[in-house]
């Protein structure tokens, strides 16, 4: 008999709209569901489809049907301990996703021991047995008016019409608050076989005036977290095991990412573009085509952590551990890559580690090459290795699927504190 831990979870009364739910099943294995989504499964269930216009709050478990967008002003507050699923969907239909629009705010505040979770409907579902999925839930993504190198009407990717607008003037741009906050088994495909780039957060000509903070995105379908544009800062950030990239840079974005960790686990899905193996740590273009722009794709990012794999043979489902290419720009601070094919790849006209990075304080090793590209000969000798078995760089053991995984004394983001989840298998 299995044991069902009790976790706290705040009053569950919304003011939303119908109520239904299904269940959908997905051949991706994964772990079976964890006690604590057993015990929030005997919660009721509010369903949300359309447009919010209106100051809503949500807490409980909260189900998603198709595109749900805070838009007009109006300001969505969702509660500590609140757990969000998508309705599920038929093939061409969008999975849930929330959409905070240029017109609308979020505030997400969730704490250390109460974060706010979006998941998979099947980890909900009360079944012991069930697993989840990537692209379980369709993603969250937040819109701006900031600047980027792209027309004011261009929308996101797989959404069309001017509620998904992004991008405008506005440095200060304010959407909200998300702080302490999970997004698991999110991605999206929206047309198959067309368009299937939603990822677990896109945040897109979002400003400075916006707080991103303690954020872990899991087993994503696409990019854990994805930039187009803007100047949002963010700050202990978690990408645990995407198909695709842990981090995506484009568009224009320059604002600065301050203690963040990839995190990979060779058991997820690796994406490929065409037969080449396309899971970076870190992916950074100007823009899609490459083109030089006045506003340029140059993020500073301080205080960073990319965990590959430990042996050579596991690394061969993996690409970069960070990307530079298409006229982007990168000024790195503090980090360490580590256990992929190639540490630092910068590639393409244009494309640069900048100068202003401090280069002593950069540690990579690739196993086959630790660092190619313009801008990466700054890095000392001492600071780079490669080989079949990957650098530890001074961590305890930073390799997920190795056991006894700690990465001090690089937990800059409490990345194994309470708020965080990296086993989804039953608790006995």
């Amino acid at each position: 008999m299995k044991k069902l831990i009790p976790i706290i979870i705040l009053s569950f009364l919304t003011a939303c709209q119908q109520e239904r739910l299904e269940d959908k099943q997905s051949s991706f294995e994964l772990k079976a569901t964890s006690s604590e989504y057993l015990t929030a499964s005997a919660l009721p269930v509010v369903t949300v489809s359309g447009n919010i216009t209106t100051n809503t709050t949500w807490s409980g478990v909260i189900e998603i049907d198709g595109i749900v967008t805070v838009k007009d002003g109006a300001t969505l507050t969702i509660l500590p301990g609140t757990y969000i699923k998508a309705k599920p969907k038929g093939i061409a239909e969008p999975s849930g996703m929330l959409i905070i629009n240029k017109t609308g705010k979020i505030n997400a505040v969730g704490t250390e021991n109460q974060p706010i979770i979006f998941t998979s409907y099947k980890l909900l579902d009360g079944s012991e047995d069930t697993i989840g999925a990537a692209g379980d839930f369709g993603g969250l993504i937040i819109l701006g008016d900031a600047l980027t190198n792209t027309p004011s009407t261009t929308t996101i990717e797989g959404l069309f019409g001017p509620d998904y607008y992004y991008g405008g003037t506005n440095q200060n741009h304010n959407a909200g608050i998300l702080k302490y906050v999970r997004i698991e088994f999110g991605g999206a495909e929206i047309y198959p076989n067309t368009i299937h780039e939603i990822n677990g957060l896109t945040l897109a000509g979002v400003g400075s005036g916006t707080t991103i903070d303690h954020i872990q995105v899991s087993y994503g379908k696409d990019d854990s977290f994805e930039f187009y544009g803007g100047n949002v800062n963010a700050s202990n950030l978690i990408s645990f095991a995407p198909d695709d990239d842990n981090f995506d840079f484009n568009n224009g974005y320059t604002g600065t990412i301050t203690c963040a960790l990839a995190l990979a686990d060779y058991n997820s899905t690796h994406s490929l573009s065409g037969t080449v193996n396309d899971s970076h740590g870190i992916e950074l273009d100007n823009n899609i085509d490459g083109t030089s722009t006045a506003l340029v794709t140059h993020p500073v990012i301080n205080n960073l952590t990319i965990i590959g794999v430990w042996k050579s043979t596991m690394g061969e489902k993996y690409g970069n551990g960070i990307y530079v290419r298409r006229n982007g720009r990168l000024t790195l601070n503090n980090a360490v890559v580590t256990g992929y094919p190639i540490g630092i790849k910068v590639e393409g006209t244009g494309s640069v580690l900048s100068s202003g990075s401090n280069y002593n304080t950069i540690q990579v090793h690739g196993f086959i090459t630790s660092v190619i590209g313009a801008g990466t000969a700054g890095i000392p000798m001492l600071n780079l290795s490669t080989g079949l078995s990957a650098s530890v760089w001074g961590m305890n053991q930073p390799y997920f699927n190795e056991g006894g995984w700690n990465i001090s004394p690089r937990n800059c983001g409490n990345f194994q504190g309470l708020w965080t989840k990296y086993n989804f298998s039953i608790l006995e």
